[in-house]
């Protein structure tokens, strides 16, 4: 056999294993992407400066969703290819299913975690306009379902904003304090969780999270977490939030019909 032949066959059959990993990687690899904010970078002057917003969005979120991707498609090359088909809420709640090896399962958790935070913390704001003179926060609609359930669980509003004040104040090193559905309580609960672990790992459901770690607020406001919590409320896109409580509404009316 000539050089030449050898040579040619060889090519082809890299080309070959070529257009089969692509196969797989169309049918099995999982590829996260960035989320778009909905809004500019500067839109949340000036309680968030545009700088804090751009390295938190397009570094930190970013490291997250890359890092996540990896750790699942190096799960599925070996062998856990039933990973692909698990939405990322559900996976988070049942990370047993990820490999330990190679530290894939504490990546999924943490970045995982990372990505699914962040895509939630960025609706769950929105550019701030004053109605009058002076800065006001803006409250969940009278009423409403939600405001409803804050009341019943929590006596006021105004007590719900401080335990979760403080909740989030007192959560030592970083994390992110949530305010969720407990499915087994079936009421609302305030929790600090740390890194980015999030209600999901338990199974409940997130209504309202903030980032309290320090690189989503100590470009604006350094060691002064009290500051940034202050500030933050005046944000809060209640629309958003009053949406992530309509799954639980539907819990609840099954729970009522049975």
């Amino acid at each position: 056999v000539s050089t030449q032949s050898t040579g040619a066959a060889y090519m082809y059959l890299q080309r070959v294993l070529f257009f089969l990993l692509l196969v797989f990687c169309i049918s099995e690899c999982v590829k996260f992407n960035l989320p778009q904010l909905p809004y500019a970078y500067s839109a949340l002057e000036p309680f968030i400066k545009t700088e804090t917003m751009r390295v938190h969005h397009s570094k930190h979120h970013a490291a997250y969703t890359s890092k996540l991707n990896l750790a699942l498609n190096r799960a599925i090359e070996l062998g856990h290819t039933e990973l692909s088909n698990i939405p990322l809420e559900r996976l988070l709640g049942e990370l047993h299913k990820v490999p330990e090896e190679e530290g894939l399962r504490n990546s999924v958790r943490n970045n995982g975690g990372g990505y699914i935070n962040h895509a939630h913390f960025w609706k769950a704001m929105r550019p701030y306009y004053p109605a009058g003179p002076e800065y006001s926060v803006i409250r969940p609609s009278l009423n409403s379902p939600l405001s409803n359930a804050l009341q019943k669980d929590f006596g006021s509003f105004v007590q719900f904003q401080k335990e979760f004040n403080q909740s989030a104040l007192n959560l030592f090193g970083s994390g992110w304090c949530f305010l969720f559905f407990d499915k087994a309580d079936s009421k609302l609960k305030i929790q600090a969780f740390p890194n980015q672990d999030t209600p999901l790992m338990e199974r409940n459901i997130p209504i309202l999270g903030l980032d309290v770690w320090e690189h989503a607020y100590y470009l604006d406001y350094q060691n002064q977490r009290a500051k940034y919590i202050d500030a933050w409320w005046y944000l809060v896109n209640w629309e958003y939030i009053q949406s992530n409580y309509l799954p639980v509404i539907e819990i609840l009316e099954t729970k009522l019909e049975m």
